[in-house]
């Protein structure tokens, strides 16, 4: 019978350790430090039951919120008449290559409409999302309702927006945009910024306080 159980227990381990790749980036830690606590108990043990139940639901929830995420209908097209429209594919052989990216363009080229579309192209915004800053709120809200349009859906849905005093985010909701100062604040509870996968600093020539207050902790991440 103990043999039995401590199977279960490594299939179990077996399992949520390859299912973690399928789970939020931000439950990772939490769901790793669950397993390691589980491995510590004997199997069959009323707290062991519990923990591992537990662990189960958490991995199993975060997973569907990833599965959510990528079921979401998106109409991503890179044929409009916009300047970065014709550096796509260099754009994302370089996001392939590199950590750390700087995009220059003139005002009006399109950075900020594409750039998180071609990162939805590729695949990110499953685990984490896309955090996309802003300077000013106006901003966030109007850009966040251009993408929306643009990859036909509605605010709320895979595009979304939070500012202050207005937040339009759902779990399964993959672009976010919000201001340089609601990211610096989301930094005292997620101080690895596990709720992202990717990060685009829009307008960072307009070198505010914030924005170099970001910009020298994203460094140090």
């Amino acid at each position: 019978m103990q043999r039995l159980l401590w199977e279960e227990l490594e299939k179990t381990m077996s399992e949520l350790s390859n299912d973690l790749d399928a789970c939020l980036i931000r439950d990772r830690h939490r769901l790793r430090h669950l397993r390691r606590a589980l491995a510590r108990l004997e199997p069959g043990t009323p707290e062991h039951h519990v923990r591992q139940r537990r662990l189960r639901e958490l991995a199993e929830r975060s997973a569907a919120i990833v599965a959510e995420r990528a079921s979401l209908p998106l109409k991503l097209t890179f044929d409009k008449p916009l300047p970065v429209a014709r550096h796509v594919d260099e754009i994302r052989a370089a996001l392939d290559r590199h950590q750390v990216l700087v995009v220059c363009g003139e005002t009006g080229s399109g950075k900020s409409t594409q750039l998180p579309q071609i990162c939805l192209d590729m695949g990110r915004g499953l685990t984490g999302r896309i955090g996309h800053t802003q300077p000013r709120r106006i901003a966030a809200r109007s850009l966040a309702a251009r993408i929306a349009e643009e990859t036909g859906g509605e605010v709320g849905d895979a595009v979304g927006y939070k500012v202050r005093f207005a937040d339009q985010v759902a779990d399964h909701t993959r672009v976010k945009l919000l201001t340089d100062g609601m990211l610096l604040a989301e930094i005292q509870g997620d101080r690895w910024l596990n709720e992202y996968d990717t990060l685009i600093i829009d307008e960072a020539h307009e070198r505010t306080l914030n924005i170099d207050f970001l910009l020298g902790y994203l460094k140090q991440l």
